[in-house]
């Protein structure tokens, strides 16, 4: 095709309005799923539930979060991501609307693990859909770009939750307004976007990922699907992949204390449920920067495609950061912006590294043919992790204090850290092997 001609136009315009459906419609997303922690404090004065009953609920959400991850990410790669985008959009309106009506834990704890399991659904028709516009050497800024999408979800939706609060909405209003906003998001993001280009030009190469490292099997343009059970079975044989899933269970696992907890925090620590909410949204805010960075500088500077040496240096950083919240909470009056920028300074640090293990590093392990159940696996892992630690979290600041939670934290954090070291070492290791192969060839071959 020429450049002036019209299909081309009609697919770059269509991969930019799925882009756009895309990076909005997780911000969406996070409107009626990062809402239940901004909801934490009012839920505690409402009913009077200690941070150990709360944690149970997150515990459970979690692994159901986790369990949707397993299922739904083989699922896109079945079915197509765009369908489950927009059907886990559905879902999360439905529920979030039915955990207004509720008034027992049994009940909010049954409700939200039902949302998380539609929210799941989420991030894998994302990068599924994505995966099959854009080609591989744009990776890590594509995916950096939309990956801000859950970082500045969460800053949106406590900022969000914050105002309604300040308005005297009570915790019913944080599930019914969000809903209404993410049904509107949902009949925008229907007409206004589409699963791949051959839903636009039947037949057309434009854009697509090639399956690099573990999918090599064929052109991700043919028409033949690959089975899921093949691609879980390859995924499963790279040991990168193995490291991932390492990484992903600790750094998710950092990730949802902060996401769960801020505002119960802040609040435990003195402030109000407003101020609490609205100061949660600086830990999202400072990760959209981290995470955008990290994709272009691994983009343009990552040598031999070793992004894992820029997250392991960021992770070690987070490490001094969990280090200096820890030591200031111990203290008998805590300095309240001290620990507001440095809980700031962990997004920065987690978030960016944390976005590559679903982002960028889903894509260049498995392609776009492979993009769902890559995705959903290491998730599902990873949120793992996450049930276990917002249950953690809550029991441990019940019984011994906020502080020992984070003491917890950073030692996670070394283990992140060395899990991206040896990811590091793995893509050199990789390099080298490809180029001594390379160097072998005979000049004929």
């Amino acid at each position: 095709m020429m450049p002036q001609d019209p299909d081309i136009i009609r697919l770059r315009r269509w991969r930019t309005s799925t882009f756009l459906v895309m990076l909005i419609g997780y911000i969406g997303y996070y409107l009626c799923r990062a809402n239940l922690s901004a909801a934490f404090p009012l839920l505690s004065d409402r009913f009077g539930y200690t941070n150990s009953e709360l944690g149970l609920l997150a515990f459970y959400s979690e692994l159901a979060y986790a369990t949707g991850k397993f299922i739904n990410g083989p699922l896109g790669d079945k079915v197509g991501g765009r369908p489950i985008f927009l059907l886990g959009m559905a879902g999360a309106v439905v529920f979030n609307l039915l955990f207004s009506i509720g008034s027992s834990l049994v009940y909010f704890t049954v409700i939200w693990c039902l949302c998380r399991y539609f929210l799941s659904m989420g991030w894998g028709g994302l990068a599924k859909t994505l995966g099959a516009w854009y080609e591989p050497s744009r990776n890590g800024t594509i995916m950096g770009v939309v990956s801000i999408s859950f970082q500045f979800g969460g800053v949106v939706a406590n900022l969000f939750a914050g105002f309604l609060v300040a308005q005297g909405v009570g915790w019913r209003g944080l599930f019914v307004y969000p809903a209404l906003v993410l049904t509107a998001i949902w009949v925008w993001s229907f007409f206004c976007s589409k699963g791949s280009p051959r839903d636009v030009v039947p037949g057309t190469n434009f854009g697509g990922m090639s399956a690099r490292t573990a999918l090599s099997t064929g052109d991700d343009n043919d028409e033949e699907s690959v089975a899921v059970s093949e691609i879980i079975k390859k995924l499963l044989s790279v040991e990168l992949f193995r490291l991932l899933l390492v990484y992903s269970f600790f750094t998710t696992l950092l990730r949802s204390i902060f996401i769960f907890w801020m505002p119960k925090f802040f609040v435990d620590l003195g402030l109000g449920n407003s101020a609490a909410i609205l100061k949660s949204a600086l830990f999202p805010l400072l990760g959209c920067i981290g995470t955008i960075a990290l994709g272009w500088y691994t983009d343009h500077y990552a040598k031999n495609g070793d992004r894992a040496k820029a997250m392991w240096i960021m992770l070690a950083a987070l490490t001094l950061s969990l280090l200096g919240i820890a030591y200031s909470v111990a203290g008998d009056k805590p300095n309240h912006d001290l620990i507001l920028w440095l809980t700031g300074a962990c997004g920065f640090f987690l978030l960016g590294p944390y976005s590559m293990s679903s982002g960028c590093l889903t894509l260049d392990i498995a392609g776009s043919k492979g993009a769902g159940s890559c995705t959903g696996i290491i998730d599902g892992i990873g949120y793992i992790g996450g049930a276990l630690s917002v249950w953690g979290a809550g029991k441990i600041s019940d019984e011994l204090g906020w502080s020992e939670v984070f003491l917890v934290l950073a030692a996670f954090s070394v283990v992140s850290t060395a899990a991206a070291y040896w990811m590091s070492l793995g893509f050199q290791r990789t390099a080298r092997e490809r180029t001594d192969l390379v160097t072998k060839k005979s000049p004929t071959e």
